[in-house]
C-alpha cells in the first residue's frame, strides 16, 4: 500500500513570513507551491522549490483566487474562461522555477475557497481541469477525495489524486466541515494520527456527526500554517510506515 503526503507551502510573501516550510518539508513527499496570487511571491517561490529539491520532493502548483489580502479564502465569481486561463497562467509562473531548477512538475492542487467551490460548481471545475490539461494533461489533478471533479478529470483522461485531510473534520457527505463552524479543524495531534490511519488503511472516517464516511486516500494533506504542523507530519508519517504503508510521491503510483 502507498500513499503521498503533501503540504501546502511557499506561502509567505514580502516581508511576511507564514508556515514552517523548512521543517515540514522534511516529513512530506509533494509540496503544493503558492503561484503567487493567494500567497507567495517570485522569491519565495524560487525559496521553495530550491527546498523541495534538496529534501527530495515532488513540486506541485497550488492556484487560487487572486486574492492576497484575504488568503484566497473568499468566494469570487469566475467566467469558464477566466478559470481556465487563470489556473494556466499560475501554473506557468511557478513552472519557470521548477524548470530553472531541473525539475519536474507532477500536480497541480487548487487553494482554499477555490478548491471548494469546485465540488460545488461543475462547470468551473471543468474550466479548472482544462486549464490544467491546456498547460500539460500529464500533470496530476489534486481534489476532494470522491468528489465530482475527480469523477470530470478522469472522464477527461486527466489522472487523479483523491485528497483526504489530516487536520479537518468531515460532514457525512464526504465535503470539509466550514472553518466558521466549530470543531472544523482538529488540532490534537493523536487524534489526527488516528484518523489519518483509518482513512488510508480502513478506506473512511467518522464524520463530525458519528456518521462513517468512505474515502479514498492517495494523498494527505497536513497545512503547513498549522501551528503544529511539524509535530503532526512527523507523526503521522511514523504512524503510516509502522502500518506498513510506503509514503512516497503520488507520481510513483498513479496512473
Amino acid at each position: 500500500m502507498k500513499v503521498d503526503l503533501n503540504s501546502d507551502l511557499g506561502e509567505s510573501f514580502g516581508r511576511y513570513k507564514l508556515g514552517l516550510d523548512e521543517e515540514v518539508m522534511k516529513y512530506i513527499t509533494s509540496a503544493n507551491i503558492a503561484t503567487g496570487w493567494h500567497a507567495g511571491d517570485p522569491l519565495v517561490m524560487r525559496k521553495t522549490v530550491r527546498l523541495a529539491k534538496e529534501n527530495s520532493v515532488a513540486v506541485g502548483a497550488h492556484p487560487g483566487y487572486p486574492d492576497l489580502m484575504g488568503f484566497g479564502r473568499r468566494y469570487i465569481k469566475l467566467s469558464p474562461e477566466e478559470a481556465r486561463n487563470y489556473i494556466l497562467y499560475q501554473i506557468g509562473a511557478l513552472y519557470a522555477f521548477v524548470k530553472a531548477e531541473g525539475l519536474e512538475l507532477q500536480h497541480v492542487k487548487p487553494h482554499g475557497a477555490l478548491y471548494n467551490a469546485l465540488v460545488k460548481e461543475e462547470e468551473l471545475a471543468r474550466a479548472v481541469i482544462e486549464g490544467i490539461a491546456d498547460f500539460d494533461r500529464k500533470l496530476i489533478f489534486v481534489t476532494l477525495s470522491g468528489s465530482r471533479p475527480a469523477q470530470i478529470a478522469e472522464e477527461m483522461g486527466v489522472r487523479v489524486a483523491h485528497e483526504v485531510f489530516a487536520d479537518r473534520a468531515y460532514n457525512p457527505d464526504g465535503t470539509l466541515v466550514s472553518r466558521s463552524k466549530p470543531g472544523a479543524v482538529i488540532g490534537d495531534a493523536e487524534e489526527i494520527v488516528e484518523r489519518v490511519v483509518s482513512m488510508v488503511k480502513d478506506g473512511g472516517v467518522r464524520a463530525i456527526n458519528g456518521e462513517w464516511v468512505e474515502l479514498k486516500a492517495d494523498t494527505i494533506c497536513v497545512h503547513g500554517d498549522n501551528p503544529k504542523a511539524v509535530e503532526i507530519a512527523s507523526m503521522v508519517r511514523k504512524a503510516l510506515e509502522a502500518e506498513g504503508v510506503k509514503v512516497v510521491p503520488m507520481g510513483e503510483f498513479i496512473r
